[in-house]
């Protein structure tokens, strides 16, 4: 399981669901503290002081679809475990700890991006209800598939977020690299930022990894149910992106 891990990490180089309504935020985020910072040449102090340099229009684009997909990928993953851990300890109760574990940093990833979404003032996706929906009769109708099924679910997924949360990563660290080379500092809450991606990314091919190792593949049908999910994934990635 290990070897999993660090073989995806090498790839790199490098609360419960919510149900409260998000205020109407701005849809022009201003991500200052994650912009770089760059030394005035008008100044002869043998300290100059620096300047925020913001982020380009691109860049807030990334931002805001980026964490926009992120919030509404991890309210699905809590839905998900929430829909299935009923039925599945039912008949499995030596998963309710590893289903307990894996909903609990599912929150804790979704409570990280909803604080993000308020402090940086980007609207959540306007799909949060059907996705809502969604996440809980795919929990619930996996579940009731069978523990395989049920697994099968949480590789499918957790294999397009792990994929999604490294794209984002390298192109952060890209921007970084592009920072340090024009010589400007690199803001405090940029390198936060991909510190966090990273340790979220872990957490998710943790789970994709406990998933394979409770039989995920054995699922009958799984060729299919992994194909139709990780599908599903994608198409709901790409509108949240933009809706």
């Amino acid at each position: 399981m290990a070897s999993k891990l660090a073989i995806r990490r090498m790839s790199l180089s490098s609360s419960p669901p919510f149900d409260f309504l998000i205020p109407a935020f701005s849809q022009n985020p201003k991500f200052l503290r994650l912009a770089s910072t760059t030394t005035s040449p008008h100044t002869s102090s043998p300290l100059p002081p620096k300047t925020t340099k913001p982020l380009s229009k691109e860049q807030h684009a990334f931002l805001d679809s980026a964490l926009r997909v992120n919030q509404a990928g991890e309210l699905a993953a809590t839905l998900i475990y929430t829909a299935q851990t009923p039925p599945l300890t039912r008949t499995h109760p030596h998963l309710r700890p590893l289903l307990q574990h894996m909903h609990a940093q599912e929150a804790t990833h979704l409570r990280t991006f909803n604080a993000l979404l308020a402090r940086h003032r980007i609207r959540p996706t306007a799909m949060y209800p059907v996705w809502k929906m969604a996440a809980s009769a795919l929990g619930w109708g996996t579940a009731m598939l069978g523990r395989e099924a049920a697994m099968a679910c949480t590789e499918a997924v957790e294999t397009e977020i792990g994929d999604h949360y490294n794209n984002q990563v390298r192109e952060l660290i890209a921007w970084v690299r592009g920072m340090e080379e024009r010589g400007e500092e690199v803001g405090g809450e940029l390198r936060g930022l991909v510190g966090e991606l990273k340790r979220i990314r872990d957490e998710e091919l943790e789970h994709l990894d406990e998933a394979i190792g409770e039989d995920a593949r054995e699922a009958r049908g799984w060729p299919v149910l992994n194909t139709v999910i990780r599908g599903g994934c994608r198409g709901a990635i790409w509108i949240s992106e933009r809706v």
